[in-house]
């Protein structure tokens, strides 16, 4: 039995990670402040004999006896990303600090869940770890883009100068039960509007292209990721390689909810990528084969399941 703490632990990623070290014999102690994470989350967890929530914000220091860290911690939409932008740079960056000291004096190992927005808007495609990234510094999605950015950089120094045992993945996006209704985000957006026959908004034409992948895929990545060979830090992305259009993906949500909604366009936000798609070879070839086996039909009914019943319990 392992001894390991997820920061964002109630979060929609962070609450199916708990669940499955749980479920793998673990003992978990979840760390959230819940600004974007819910006690609903992981309510069915709560009465798990090896299962610990505890409120506080990584922006301090904690301090716990710990043999892994999984560090989630950071609003990953841009509603929520945006609301304050001080904070959530102080989350990417003092919160990295302070969980890899944590680490340092522990001797733990420790996971950082970075984003592939690290890659901006992508003159690369598909994007592998070598690629440096197109990212704007001073926009309105800098805070997280540069804050994961700075993160990358001081867990590295960490694992150099400090000899920290140190783990980075580039999340792609994802999607799941769990997601937070509105947190703004393409798949959440599209489910919730369809189920309530509203139109659906697609910024610009909607051929703006996206990988999903469904956040069981993400959890085994992450898990095959801590446990993979030592010496190797990564970064690796963790992501689905088949790509869809946005118009595409509204008109398989469309589909399989029997919505009557009709797609509407707006204007494109400032710096919102036009591609975003992984390259998977370094995962596949350091993490056992790891690739995404959810097919986003399957994942999508699964999601759109879990939305339909927020909705009738009034909730969403």
């Amino acid at each position: 039995m392992k001894r390991i703490l997820v920061t964002g632990g109630a979060g929609f990623v962070g609450s199916h990670l708990c669940e499955r070290l749980l479920n793998e014999g673990n003992e978990v102690i979840c760390l959230d402040n819940y600004f974007t994470g819910s006690k609903q989350n992981i309510e069915h967890l709560m009465d798990h004999h090896y299962f610990e929530l505890v409120r506080h914000d990584i922006i301090n220091p904690y301090m716990i006896e710990v043999d892994e860290i999984y560090n989630l911690a950071c609003p990953a939409s841009p509603v929520h990303y945006q609301y304050n932008p001080i904070k959530t740079i102080k989350t990417s960056v003092m919160g990295a600090i302070n969980m890899l000291g944590l680490a340092k004096r522990v001797g733990a190992k420790i996971l950082q869940a970075s984003t592939s927005e690290v890659y901006g808007d992508p003159s690369v495609h598909p994007q592998p770890e070598s690629y440096w990234g197109n990212v704007n510094p001073i926009g309105l999605r800098s805070c997280y883009d540069e804050g994961k950015r700075c993160a990358e950089t001081l867990f590295m120094d960490y694992h150099k100068q400090n000899e920290v045992d140190v783990k980075i993945i580039r999340i792609f996006n994802t999607y799941g039960p769990r997601m937070h209704p509105q947190d703004g985000r393409v798949v959440s957006n599209f489910i919730m509007q369809a189920l309530k026959g509203d139109d659906i908004t697609i910024f610009g034409e909607g051929t703006q292209t996206r990988s999903f992948q469904f956040v069981d895929d993400l959890v085994e990545g992450m898990i095959r990721m801590m446990s993979s060979r030592d010496g190797f830090v990564g970064p690796v992305n963790i992501g689905n390689p088949v790509e869809f259009t946005m118009l595409e993906l509204a008109q398989h949500v469309i589909a399989l909810t029997n919505s009557k909604s009709k797609i509407i366009h707006l204007p494109l936000p400032q710096d919102d990528p036009m591609q975003r798609q992984p390259n998977i070879d370094l995962a596949k070839k350091e993490l056992n084969d790891w690739e995404p086996n959810v097919h986003l039909k399957e994942g999508l009914g699964k999601t759109i399941a879990y939305f339909d019943e927020l909705i009738k319990a009034n909730k969403a």
